[in-house]
């Protein structure tokens, strides 16, 4: 049997006093970093400037986009299907979100709060914020 490609997605990683930005879609109870897929011939920074406009109605051109690092686990709610994230950070610090459609809300959150209410993979991207300094375990 041939296994499903991986899920290619980007996201944002996005910090306010140690806390992360985080979004749910609207009729899903989980929360999941901003961002999502790729759209066809787009680059990863390209998809993921779209994506926060989108999302958030936040402008945030690729150039100012610097990769962090990519994580692989299960995407959540695919049946096992193996996702690739590739995080950013960069553009503004301060931010005035505002959810488009697709979007029902957005939430900062700590470690603990991420590890209740977000996707797995949200969790990987804690650990490494923590171990990086960025964030506080």
């Amino acid at each position: 049997m041939e296994r499903e490609a991986p899920l290619r997605s980007v996201s944002w990683l996005h910090l306010r006093e140690g806390r992360l930005l985080s979004v749910r879609t609207r009729g899903n109870d989980t929360f999941y970093l901003p961002g999502g897929k790729y759209e066809p011939g787009e680059t990863a920074r390209e998809a993921l400037s779209r994506e926060l406009s989108e999302e958030l109605g936040l402008v945030v051109p690729e150039e100012q986009l610097s990769e962090a690092f990519v994580i692989h686990d299960v995407a959540h709610g695919k049946n096992g299907r193996r996702l690739h994230m590739t995080c950013f950070t960069g553009g503004p610090q301060d931010i005035a979100p505002e959810p488009g459609r697709e979007i029902a809300e957005y939430a900062w959150f700590d470690r603990e709060e991420a590890l209740l209410r977000c996707a797995p993979a949200h969790s990987q991207v804690v650990d490494r914020l923590i171990a990086q300094g960025r964030m506080s375990g």
